[in-house]
């Protein structure tokens, strides 16, 4: 696989150099991201003169492939990789960030139209916004807490439709493992409103025992317009999932058999249940050309339910938030600049009680809710100050930098009155000021160089904040990164997009997420990682024809990450490559274009990946390729249809979509690291949109 990785980059940097001799200073018609505003940058640039490595998935990408899950799409981009055990059972990890992680996402910042929905202990789930409802999502990697705090890989910016006419749209997917997705949608918009309001329920048998999925959603987000140019917002969203767990496998488990779950996890019947609602409401208001504020209040809470071979977990969540950010912009001492001050304040309210499961003492009947076990109650707030200014100081140059104060503190109250011990107690981590300064040269206005030295922070997340004992752990910091990069961005005779960045993270306080028993992990501090890599992106606008379009893209990454102090429980992994993260990814795409007939190619592929800190157990090295089909029929003038049609994992690959870090097996048990990949399956569906 490297050997043809090489071959195809040296071609593509080939290319690159031809077009550069072949460029004309003045470009008429360039197609890509110089004319892109970025929602995640505060003060309002393109996406070409931020000096920051962002992805901007468009809607043609996310609905470029199979949609049953939003994150499908992200591991086509650079320095993203995304693992998938289940439907629900995903995580990202970002430059390695959120790599060693048990079984979600953290370390990551994530917003749905500027309102978080990241819990106040740094995790997300991105899964429950169904992605039919959103026009891009943007991606800005490596530290950028000097706007949005605690969120050491980066930012995940995720944003609503907007429709530009009123219609209706129904659309049906159907696919192998008895898969239905079937969604309902209406936008409306007049002069000074518009709106979106969806309904969607996805059904999957799964092609593992114990892993029938089902969600249903409802999202509406609204817009209203002053004739001053100010809006009003709501947005919100409502889940309720259910989703058995086939859990992770062993070595001799998968090849025997990667169709079947876990023994316990089967005959626990063991699944995760629960509602979700977020709320939110952001104003808009332009004090004059020169000032504007954007301000938000949003809530979120989530009642779960989780029957587990080990216990029974009962959860609730329920936060609190508002953030508030002011703009200004105009000439100072002659100079364009830009100014963004704001803060952003949440509290959250967390209750957890672990029940003993009988399921053993009742067979065939699945889990069955016993006496309590342990009931706690965590309260966690924090609050970020931050600012950052822009300033043009030539033509060719722009000089940025930003600051936050973030300050985080959690209290436990121990509910469980049975025992001697009680857990109760508050903590307060020490403030963390995050600086960021950056340059970006514009070459020509089509090619920008930028620098960028950043520092970014993780505070632990609930679990992990607690000892083996369950009491907090007073001795644990956050994990503090600082971030060093350099890149260029640019467009070569207006067809050929190329991006390459090159960077260096260096982690301190490393948290480590310490199996201490079956079900219970707790947070060390245990070294420092290196984080060194390079992304690369490069996409072409091919004119084959008068109706005929090609649209080829290849993007990867190669890193060097490794463990440079750590130690734990007496093993020395000094030197040892970072747990959970491929060395190489890169991605191969085409889109082809007839007037209305689009045809799309996507081969994915990844070295092997240590799953252990002392590098002893490695996933297979795999490639994947997916093909879809989709057509487009104008039946009336005002009525729509496409018909569409897929294959993923055409090759029938064997492979390993996730895994458990550092698993542990229990009772001379074999260590259960790995979740099979889904074999070959196949998808068609239908859509009809009216347009009012």
């Amino acid at each position: 696989m490297l050997n043809r990785f090489l071959l195809v980059l040296c071609f593509c940097f080939l290319v690159t150099a031809n077009f550069y001799a072949q460029e004309k200073e003045k470009v008429a018609d360039s197609t890509v991201l110089e004319t892109v505003l970025l929602k995640s940058s505060a003060l309002e640039n393109t996406a070409l003169q931020t000096p920051a490595a962002v992805n901007v998935i468009e809607k043609e990408n996310l609905v470029s492939g199979y949609t049953q899950l939003l994150t499908e799409s992200f591991n086509k981009f650079p320095g993203v990789f995304v693992q998938t055990g289940a439907l629900n059972t995903n995580k990202i990890s970002i430059r390695g960030m959120g790599s060693r992680a048990q079984y979600g996402t953290n370390r990551i910042k994530v917003y749905f139209n500027e309102i978080p929905i990241t819990t106040a202990d740094g995790q997300s789930v991105l899964n429950d916004f169904d992605v039919s409802v959103l026009e891009k999502v943007e991606i800005v990697k490596g530290p950028n807490a000097s706007l949005y705090g605690a969120g050491l890989g980066g930012l995940v910016q995720l944003q609503s439709k907007i429709p530009a006419a009123a219609f209706t749209e129904i659309n049906s997917v159907i696919g192998s493992y008895g898969m239905r997705k079937n969604t309902i949608q209406a936008g409306f918009t007049e002069e000074n409103k518009n709106g979106i309001i969806a309904y969607t329920n996805l059904d999957n048998d799964g092609f593992r025992e114990n892993s029938e999925y089902n969600r249903s959603s409802v999202f509406a987000n609204l817009n209203l317009y002053t004739k001053e140019a100010n809006k009003l917002s709501f947005v919100g969203n409502f889940t309720r999932l259910k989703a058995y767990i086939p859990s992770s496998l062993s070595k001799t488990a998968l090849d025997e058999n990667p169709e079947q779950a876990a023994y316990t996890w089967k005959q626990a019947k063991g699944y995760e249940a629960y509602d979700r609602f977020l709320m939110g409401v952001s104003y808009t208001h332009h004090f004059s050309e020169k000032i504007k504020n954007i301000s938000s209040v949003f809530t979120n809470w989530r009642d779960a339910y989780e029957p587990r071979p080990f216990d029974i977990l009962k959860e609730k969540r329920w936060s609190l938030g508002a953030r508030t950010r002011f703009n200004y912009k105009d000439n100072l001492a002659g100079l364009p600049t830009k100014i963004s001050l704001g803060a952003e304040a949440l509290y959250e309210n967390y209750d957890q009680e672990n029940f003993e499961n009988l399921y053993e003492d009742f067979p065939d009947r699945g889990s069955v809710r016993g006496g309590l076990i342990t009931n706690l109650n965590q309260e966690r707030t924090y609050w970020n100050l931050f600012s950052q200014a822009e300033i043009r100081v030539s033509e060719k140059w722009k000089i940025s930098a930003g600051l936050n104060l973030n300050s985080t503190q959690y209290q436990l109250s121990d509910f469980y009155n049975q025992d001697e011990s009680n857990q109760s107690g508050s903590y307060s981590f020490k403030s963390i000021w995050s600086p960021k300064i950056a340059a970006t040269y514009l070459i020509t206005p089509q090619k920008t160089l930028y620098a960028n030295l950043s520092k970014g922070f993780s505070i632990p997340t609930f679990s992990e904040s607690l000892t083996p004992e369950e009491r907090i752990n007073t001795n644990l910091k956050p994990e503090i990164g600082w971030n060093y990069e350099i890149g260029f961005k640019g467009t070569w005779i207006s067809k050929l997009y190329t991006e390459v960045n090159v960077y260096s993270i260096q982690v301190s306080d490393l948290l480590v997420a310490q199996r201490v028993a079956e079900d219970r992990y707790v947070g060390v501090n245990a070294g420092k990682t290196e984080h060194n890599g390079v992304e690369w992106i490069f996409s072409y606008n091919w004119q084959l024809g008068k109706n005929l379009i090609l649209k080829p893209t290849f993007t990867g990454n190669f890193n060097h990450y490794r463990f440079a102090e750590f130690v734990n429980k007496g093993n020395n992994y000094d030197g040892n490559e970072l747990t959970g993260v491929p060395e190489l990814k890169w991605n191969l795409g085409a889109t082809l274009s007839w007037k209305k007939l689009n045809l799309h190619a996507n081969y994915l592929a990844v070295s092997k990946i240590p799953v252990n800190d002392a590098n002893s157990v490695y996933t297979n090295a795999y490639e994947v390729l997916d093909v879809k089909a989709s057509y487009l029929w104008s039946i009336f003038q005002k009525l729509e249809m496409q018909l569409s049609a897929g294959i993923d994992n055409i090759l029938d690959t064997d492979y390993s979509a996730s895994f458990v870090p550092n698993a542990v097996g229990f009772g001379n048990s074999e260590p259960r690291y790995f979740y099979p990949g889904m074999p070959r399956n196949f998808y068609a569906g239908i859509s009809l949109k009216y347009l009012w």
